[in-house]
């Protein structure tokens, strides 16, 4: 492939060719296990030629044989249609022989055994056969990037990718600078990352396990060593994990997911290159040593071949195994902002795309109060002299400015320009779309001022429901501002505002709070896909909707071809986006978008009414009720486990307790999300 020659740059010299993500056509995946024939799977997703390298031919078969069974799940569950299921699987092409595999190829990620003699030999021979401007990145999930690059001729052009399992639906990929690697080898390959669909965050320096593993793994150590030093039970540690810090599952349970020998293998290189805090437990190190591996060994913490697998109680939680637990991840995030690693926020965005939070460690540390964790490390170093508990510098310093994070007045401080942010009713906070003379069209800006009241809704204790409205006697919103759009259309911009606006009105899908929308007048294009993300919907009579993209050639951008679908069927979907026609309220309500029709002067008090009853409502069953939906969506197993791992938390609840103690009054329960 012949490239720009303003692309090319001599240094100490030698010709460097740096490409841009739209030069990039071959991708070459070394490694067909678990990770690298999901990496496949991904870039040829991503419209990618890709080529699946392993070193034995049973190995590259299994592992296309993989990729066919997972292309076709998703194309069973309508998560891509059959002709993009057929596209990705051609698209891919088993190889044994590396010279062939490295062949014109623009990018080799390497995804094979974590063991750094083994990699470093596979670089040795890469570079022999690989085009001079291919960039090399490597997959790894804590080895040394630096290390890795410098057995090859191109440590510039060299750095980390690192998918986390399974790359096809996890979306975070960590991309991390090695000391050599230039900032046109990091910015091309979190570009290629966000052309396969994921989430990237920037891993500014090389410091083993980067951000999510410095994060996870020595969180689930000090699972051990709490056990180990008989502070906790496993039982009591998981339950604390999974129901008083609300992580996706136990500290145990997690690491029987993953595997306890792979969490072992990287303590231990974090051992060797960072030191005594990171001294593996002894319990740990049993663990593996039997073989209790976890899932994949049918034991580990937890029996699963012949036992109930991970169970634990909802109500054993204690509170010095979350304070343990919150000081140690605060000490990592501490340390991850000393060395400059990452910022706060892209930590918090990190773990939370890759280990699931709810929160990021920083924000979950502030919320804890920073002092009272300091304390928490005091006085466990003085109790047992250990390094893991010397507190880091970073956490030192950010206890002294209160927060890892800037305080709340940032945020009390904000004014909309194109929203209006009210308080009508009882726990109720209301978003107004505030453009009455552009009927409530929708700008980046609000995107932006929509995506700032959700995080002040959610901070706000008091706010249980959220209503959303259209300022106006016109429309709730007749779309996106289309031409103020196209009057500076640029394609990438495009691409990153229609993500932006997936992810912002997804959110209202995600919160933890119900939402109402209150509808009246024009509803279309981008407001249209505002009202499909609220958990209720209230029109007035008079009411309009519809998806008129097509007029425009272009296509609903904030999730009108994915949501809409769930509502009223895919049928009725394509119906309203092809046909791009107006649709009466009357009929939107017989196709089951709208939940409630009403006179256009009963709209604001039913739709507050509405929203009042269910900030009434028990708050942590609307939570897992919204989040069982959307897991099920496109995996009705995942979404039944959410229901019943959720069904036996709110058992443990007070909220529980007080619903079933007002079921013979007449009283109405008060709920407290306890």
């Amino acid at each position: 492939m012949l490239r720009a020659k303003d692309n090319v740059q001599i240094i100490c010299g030698r010709e460097y060719v740096y490409m841009k993500v739209d030069d990039i056509e071959t991708v070459t995946v070394l490694g067909a296990g678990t990770m690298g024939h999901g990496i496949a799977e991904v870039a040829a997703l991503g419209g990618y030629e890709v080529r699946l390298r392993d070193v034995k031919e049973e190995i590259v078969q299994d592992g296309y044989e993989e990729i066919e069974w997972s292309l076709g799940k998703l194309a069973d569950n309508d998560i891509i249609s059959e002709d993009e299921r057929e596209a990705a699987a051609g698209a891919i092409t088993p190889l044994v022989d590396l010279e062939t595999a490295a062949e014109g190829t623009d990018v080799v990620i390497e995804a094979i055994i974590e063991n750094m003699e083994i990699k470093k030999d596979v670089y040795q021979e890469l570079e022999k056969v690989a085009p001079d401007e291919a960039i090399f990145a490597s997959n790894t999930s804590s080895l040394s990037i630096t290390e890795l690059s410098e057995v090859t001729d191109r440590p510039r052009q060299f750095c980390g990718m690192h998918f986390f399992n399974p790359p096809v639906q996890m979306d975070l990929v960590e991309v991390i600078n090695g000391e050599h690697t230039d900032e046109e080898t990091t910015d091309v390959i979190a570009d290629l990352a966000e052309e396969m669909g994921k989430s990237s965050v920037h891993v500014r320096k090389d410091e083993p396990g980067f951000i999510v593993n410095r994060i996870l793994v020595p969180l689930m150590n000090e699972a051990c060593w709490l056990v180990e030093d008989d502070v906790a039970t496993i039982e009591e540690v998981d339950s604390t994990t999974a129901y008083d810090l609300g992580l996706p599952m136990g500290a145990f349970e997690l690491g029987d997911q993953i595997g306890n020998d792979v969490i072992l293998h990287v303590l231990e290189y974090l051992h060797e290159v960072l030191g005594g805090a990171y001294e593996p437990s002894p319990f740990l190190e049993e663990t593996v040593e039997a073989e209790r591996h976890g899932k994949k060994t049918g034991v580990g913490f937890y029996e699963y071949e012949d036992g109930p697998g991970a169970e634990y109680p909802p109500d054993a939680g204690r509170d010095v195994v979350a304070d343990r637990l919150l000081a140690v991840m605060a000490n990592e995030t501490g340390k991850l902002l000393e060395k400059d690693i990452a910022p706060a926020a892209d930590i918090d965005e990190a773990v939370k795309l890759g280990g699931g939070f709810p929160d990021g460690p920083a924000k979950m540390a502030d919320n804890a109060g920073l002092e009272a964790l300091v304390e928490t490390l005091e006085n466990a170093y003085d109790e047992t002299g250990h390094a893991r508990y010397e507190i880091s510098a970073g956490l030192a310093d950010a206890a002294g400015e209160g927060g890892f994070h800037d305080s709340d007045d940032e945020d009390e401080s904000v004014e909309f320009e194109t929203i209006r942010l009210d308080y009508p009713g009882q726990n109720v906070g209301q978003i107004v779309l505030d453009r009455s003379h552009q009927m409530n069209t929708v700008t980046p800006e609000m995107v932006e001022e929509v995506d700032v009241a959700l995080d002040q809704l959610e901070a706000d204790e008091d706010v249980r429901a959220v209503l959303i409205t259209g300022a106006g006697e016109q429309a709730f919103s007749a779309g996106a501002d289309a031409v103020g759009m196209a009057s500076s259309a640029n394609p990438i911009d495009a691409i990153e505002l229609a993500r932006a606006g997936q992810e912002t009105w997804g959110r209202l899908e995600s919160t933890a709070m119900p939402v109402v929308a209150g509808i009246d007048g024009y509803t279309l294009g981008g407001g249209m896909e505002l009202a499909a993300c609220a958990d209720l919907r209230v029109a007035s009579e008079r009411s309009t909707f519809g998806q008129p993209e097509h007029d425009l050639g272009i296509l609903p951008g904030w999730g009108g071809t994915q949501r809409l679908k769930h509502l009223i069927g895919e049928s009725r979907a394509k119906e309203i986006i092809f046909t791009t026609d107006h649709y009466d309220a009357e009929t939107m309500e017989r196709y089951g978008f709208v939940n409630e029709l009403v006179q256009k002067d009963e709209l604001e008090k039913r739709a507050l009414e509405l929203a009042e009853n269910l900030a009434a409502g028990p708050p942590l069953a609307q939570e897992a009720t919204k989040r069982a939906f959307l897991a099920g969506r496109g995996d009705m197993d995942a979404g039944l486990e959410v229901e019943a791992q959720s069904f036996g938390h709110l058992i443990g609840t007070d909220d529980f307790l007080e619903g079933v103690s007002k079921m013979q009054s007449d009283e109405d329960p008060e709920f407290e999300g306890k």
